[in-house]
Parts: C-alpha cells; sequence; structure tokens
C-alpha cells in the first residue's frame, strides 16, 4: 500500500465526505473522476478556468502552479485554494470541492411543436403495425415454428428474418388473445409482436446531442404531434467544456471513452423514460430514434473511437447514415427502437450541420443565404441549390461561460442583457442577485463597452482616457485583487457572490478569439464563393446560443457581419427540427445523404488567407466585406496590414 495514499472530499456543510484510496501523484481531479466524485473541468484540465477549484483542509498543500496563481490570485492560494486537474497530491490529504455556481434553470433551446403543417412533409416515418391472426402450431407432425406462422400471415409486408429478442417474445404473445397479433416493421424489417391491437401506438424521438446541451422530443409518428420534451447540460461537460477537451480526455483510452459514452447513454435513455411519463406513454411504443450531434459526440454515443478526429487530418471514422437497434447501443429504455444516425460532412462538422440544412432548406435555395450555428463549435454553411460550402469554426467555450472569470452558462442568475444610458443596467436570468454573466451578456456588455468608448476597437479598456464618461460609468473601471484591469457590471453588495460580477481585459481577449472564430469563418465562405455582404439574402443564427444573442450587439463585436437588420433571422433549433423531420419522414432521412456529397467542406486551417482574414476578425470594429469587384484593393489592404504588423 505504499504506493497508495489516502484522499477524503469533504463537503462544506461537513455532513458528507468520502474517502477513497488513489495512487500517489494522481491529480486531485484524476482522483476525483476515479472515485465517482464529479468536479468540472469544463476547460479540460488544462488550467485555464476555475471551474475545478478546490481548498486544501488539511495535509501536504502542494506549490501552486502557475496556473493557480492566474486563474485563482495570489490571495486564495495563500488560503489553500488549488485547482485540482493541476495538483498532484503528495500524501493523505482532505479537500474541499468549491461547489458550482448554483446554475439552475438553463435555458436550454428545444424546438417547438412539430412543424409538419408548414414543412409539408409527407408522414413516411417507415414504421408500419400490421393486425394479423396467427395461429401457434398444433399438430406435431406439421414441421413448422412460432415464427414461421407469423410471416406466414405477414404475406409480401415484411422480410423473413426476425431479431433474436423479438423471437423471445413471440412465444407468449403468439399464445394471447386467441392469435390476434400486432406486427411493427420498419422498412420491412420486423421490430416488434404485441398480443391484442396496439396499431395506433406508434412513437419516436428525436435527439440533439450537443457539447453542451442534450435536448429530446417525443412525437406520435401517425400524426406528427409533439408530446414532450426534455433537456439539460451534457453530463459530459466535467470531463471538459469543448469538444478537444473531450477528445484529449478519451484519445487512445478505452476506458474513458467508455466513460464518456456511460453518460451519454444514461442521459438519453433517462430523457426516454421521462418524456415517455410525461406522455403516458409506453415507451416500447418508441419504434424510432433519429440522433443528430456534431462528430464527436456522433462517435462517442456509438462507441467509436474519436483519437484520430482530433488529430490532422481531422477524419471521421464513418460518415454514412447508419441504423441499428437501440439493444445494441444499448439503449434498454425503448428495446423495439431503431436507431439513426444522419450523416457527417466532415470532421467537425457534423450530423447537427446536416440536420440544420434538411430544416432550413438551404439545400433548395434559388438565392444565397448563410447558416451560423454559434455554438462551442460553431459552424458555418453558405449557398444556394446550385452550390453549399461549409466551414467549422472553433468558437471554443467562452460564448458558453467558460474560460471567462465570472462566467457561467445561461441560467438562474446569469446577467443576459446589459444597457447604457448613465450607467450599465444589467438583465439577470430569473431577477435576481447576478452570480455571473453568461455568453449573451458577454457579448452585450462588450458591445455597450465599445459603444461607451470604455473600450477600443482592438479590445482595450481605456484605463487612462476615462475624463469624457459619465462618473458612473467611469467608477466602474477598476483594478482587481490581481491588479488586472476589470469593468464591473454589477458591485459587491448587489450581486449573489461575495465579489464584484466584472469582465476582465483577459475575458475580452477569450470573447475575441471566439467570435473572430466565427466571424472569419462567414467572411471565409464569402471569399471562396466570391459573395459580398449584398449578395446574401439571409443570415440565419441557429442553436442553443444563436437564438439569445442580440443582433445590434453581435454586429458591434462583429460576431456577425454588419448586414442589414432584416436579412438576420433566428430559426431556433434547426439541428433538432430537422432531426423530428428525418423522424416523421424516411424521404426527408434519405435525402441527407445526397445533401452532404454535394457539400465542399473549406478546411480554414488550409487556407493560405485564412490567418491573415482570422487577425483582422480580432477588431471590434473595422471595413465592410468588399464586393467581389473590389476583391483586389482588399489584398493590398491585407498587404500594407502585413507589414505594418
Amino acid at each position: 500500500m505504499a504506493d497508495k495514499i489516502s484522499v477524503t472530499f469533504a463537503s462544506a456543510d461537513n455532513v458528507k465526505q468520502r474517502t477513497v484510496q488513489v495512487e500517489r501523484n494522481l491529480t486531485i481531479l484524476e482522483a476525483a473522476h476515479a472515485s465517482g466524485i464529479e468536479i468540472d473541468a469544463t476547460c479540460g484540465s488544462r488550467g485555464r478556468c476555475r471551474s475545478c477549484r478546490v481548498k486544501i483542509l488539511k495535509g501536504d498543500t502542494p506549490p501552486a502552479t502557475v496556473q493557480d496563481t492566474v486563474q485563482l490570485g495570489h490571495e486564495e492560494v495563500h488560503e489553500g485554494f488549488r485547482l485540482s486537474c493541476q495538483t498532484r497530491m503528495l500524501g493523505d490529504t482532505i479537500v474541499l470541492p468549491m461547489p458550482p455556481k448554483a446554475e439552475e434553470g438553463h435555458q436550454i433551446l428545444e424546438s417547438a411543436d412539430s412543424d409538419y403543417d408548414n414543412t409539408h412533409l409527407h408522414l413516411d416515418c417507415g414504421v408500419i403495425k400490421t393486425v394479423v391472426k396467427a395461429k401457434a402450431p398444433v399438430e406435431e407432425h406439421h414441421q413448422t415454428s412460432d415464427v414461421e406462422e407469423i410471416v406466414s400471415v405477414m404475406s409480401d409486408l415484411c422480410d423473413e428474418s426476425v431479431p433474436l429478442e423479438v423471437v423471445r417474445e413471440i412465444p407468449q404473445m403468439l399464445r394471447k388473445d386467441r392469435g390476434n397479433i400486432t406486427v411493427s416493421t420498419f422498412n420491412g424489417k420486423i421490430i416488434d409482436v404485441e398480443a391484442g391491437d396496439t396499431s395506433d401506438q406508434i412513437y419516436g424521438m428525436a435527439f440533439d446531442i450537443g457539447t453542451t446541451s442534450v435536448v429530446g422530443t417525443l412525437l406520435d409518428l401517425q400524426t406528427g404531434e409533439q408530446l414532450a420534451s426534455s433537456g439539460g447540460v451534457n453530463t459530459q461537460a466535467v470531463y471538459g467544456g469543448d469538444l478537444m477537451s473531450r477528445i484529449a480526455y478519451a484519445q487512445f483510452d478505452q476506458k474513458k471513452l467508455s466513460t464518456l459514452r456511460a453518460k451519454i447513454l444514461n442521459q438519453v435513455n433517462n430523457y426516454i423514460r421521462k418524456c415517455s411519463r410525461e406522455a403516458n406513454i409506453d415507451p416500447r411504443h418508441i419504434y424510432k430514434i433519429v440522433v443528430v450531434g456534431n462528430t464527436c459526440m456522433h462517435h462517442i454515443f456509438l462507441g467509436i473511437d474519436v483519437s484520430y478526429v482530433g488529430l490532422a487530418p481531422y477524419a471521421p471514422v464513418v460518415r454514412d447514415n447508419i441504423v441499428l437497434p437501440a439493444t445494441e447501443l444499448p439503449l434498454k429504455s425503448a428495446p423495439h427502437a431503431q436507431v439513426c444516425m444522419l450523416p457527417i460532412i466532415a470532421g467537425f462538422v457534423g450530423a447537427d450541420t446536416v440536420g440544420c440544412i434538411l430544416s432550413t432548406r438551404i439545400h433548395e435555395s434559388d438565392e444565397i443565404r448563410a447558416l451560423v450555428d454559434i455554438g462551442t463549435n460553431g459552424e458555418v454553411i453558405m449557398g444556394s441549390k446550385d452550390r453549399l460550402t461549409a466551414c467549422s469554426a472553433p468558437a471554443g467555450p467562452a460564448l458558453e461561460g467558460a474560460q471567462i472569470r465570472d462566467g457561467m452558462r445561461g441560467a438562474m442568475g446569469a446577467i443576459e442583457k446589459v444597457e447604457t444610458s448613465d450607467d450599465f443596467e444589467c438583465s439577470v436570468i430569473g431577477d435576481v442577485p447576478a452570480i455571473g454573466i453568461c455568453g449573451s451578456g458577454l457579448i452585450d456588455a462588450a458591445a455597450k463597452m465599445i459603444d461607451s468608448t470604455v473600450m477600443d476597437s482592438n479590445g482595450k479598456m481605456r484605463k487612462h482616457e476615462m475624463d469624457q464618461l459619465p462618473q458612473k460609468i467611469r467608477s466602474r473601471l477598476t483594478r482587481g485583487n490581481n491588479r488586472q484591469v476589470e469593468f464591473v457590471l454589477v458591485w459587491e453588495d448587489d450581486s449573489g457572490r461575495n465579489h464584484n460580477i466584472a469582465v476582465t481585459q483577459a475575458d475580452v481577449r477569450q470573447l475575441q478569439l471566439a467570435k473572430s472564430a466565427i466571424y472569419s469563418g462567414i467572411r471565409m465562405l464569402q471569399s471562396v464563393m466570391d459573395v459580398s455582404d449584398e449578395q446574401i439574402t439571409e443570415l440565419m443564427l441557429c442553436g442553443g446560443f444563436g437564438n439569445y444573442v442580440n443582433i445590434e450587439s453581435a454586429k458591434t463585436i462583429r460576431l456577425l457581419p454588419d448586414l442589414k437588420h432584416e436579412q438576420i433571422s433566428y430559426v431556433g433549433n434547426a439541428a433538432l427540427l430537422g432531426a423530428q423531420m428525418a423522424l416523421l419522414s424516411e424521404t426527408e432521412r434519405l435525402k441527407t445523404s445526397d445533401i452532404t456529397k454535394r457539400i465542399e467542406h473549406v478546411a480554414l486551417a488550409a487556407r493560405p488567407d485564412f490567418q491573415e482574414i482570422f487577425m483582422d476578425s480580432m477588431a471590434f470594429k473595422g471595413e465592410p466585406f468588399p464586393s467581389p469587384s473590389k476583391s483586389s484593393s482588399r489584398e493590398r489592404k491585407l498587404k500594407r496590414l502585413k507589414q505594418t504588423v
């Protein structure tokens, strides 16, 4: 036991505590996760956020790392606080994990009730229930079987092969209700056999599995009616807030991949049960499930190694449409369902983007339109029925509140909106004292700081140039405990925390990196397609985050191009709506294979001009994107900029 040490995880009320034996020299975070104790590691254990903060109560306190000091400040380090992802235990230790911000009541964007009437779907879900009368074998000399008797009365309606899990149920079902049975098929394959007539009970579920959140909806496959929905934060988030963090966690480690997979399978199983209870249906009558998600979430859900998705050339293991029985995953809550995974476009442009394309009909558009999914891993689609281009714009988790000092997701207590007059006024989700700031609030705050000249176009706070500002605004620009410049949005006395809620200079830099990824992705596709701002008929914002963004603020900080207001629209959770369309219609689902073959994937990093466009996008103000006829003048401008740098 010499190589083992004891670590005790205490609770704030000192009522609950858990002691485990772990290998010496593990980080506190590794010890916690190995013991089933969840400590958030939003940045993926890279020491770039405060989410995994703990306090060493007893035992040898390891020296602080650079990351400890940067994220926590000298005062907290001196008091024994450490980042659990950076701190290796030297001996027996008692630690107190800091409770996460009380992020209750998350704003999870779900699709509205099924848009069947608006999208003119032909309801051909592929599931057919047929009521037949079959007799159990009665004569010994008649060489037959229960399965053969059922197949024989189904005539040409199904394939003769029957899955083993259905075969196991046939003896009892065939001998109940005098041989009256309901046979369920999916695209001609038997998937369920029941006693009696249950032909009016045909249900399905659509899931959007995102890096940050997971949403599921239950639909009646005969009418298209949405019966229930459920959503929440992706439970994998404790292992990293962005895609690369999840990939890094599971890279070349099958056990950790299984850990991530178990998290999402449990969550989906729970949502199936929850929606079934809410709609008062039997989950065995859920016969079809359609899942969309980015490539990483898609692979983890299926248990496919994601190691090489995170390495150049970032190729997915599989891109095709996939259909498999729920029992193979397993999704035990819907034992008779067929799980349909929509296809993938590229390594970081996944099935969720295909769902967005399907629901917005951008692939059928006569005019040029753009689709922007703003999130941890943003995607941009641009084009029409004649040509479609796509790129991945990895914004990172800053827009979801991670790697921002007072950042949090859009939940109770988050600043979501900022307005100005002679002072800054903040709107807080739930109308409670603020405990942090979410992405939409951060964008609003940055825009108002620019409009008020608190911050210049390069993102630098004007500490020494504030004389012209109103006194109330001027007083908000201060230096924090670590002497870093920060702009206070809510003073300590008015907040729900024991400190000011503020935007720091480092937060601004994180925002610049995030918004520049999205903005430069849009600009790059414009460049590839030779399209000016005026030629974009519509720019559609989708996703859980995009629909809460203030358009004017997004244009001010150059997250979005400076298009006319009527050119920009919100389209809700387009990925989930696309999954619902594929759920209700096999015609729509099968279209997705052709859609993915048409799309031209633009690898931003491989483009020689991307670096210049990205650097230009870092500024909060700039010139409009030129029309194609002015491209040569833009090239001259970029050349001058490069020479100046």
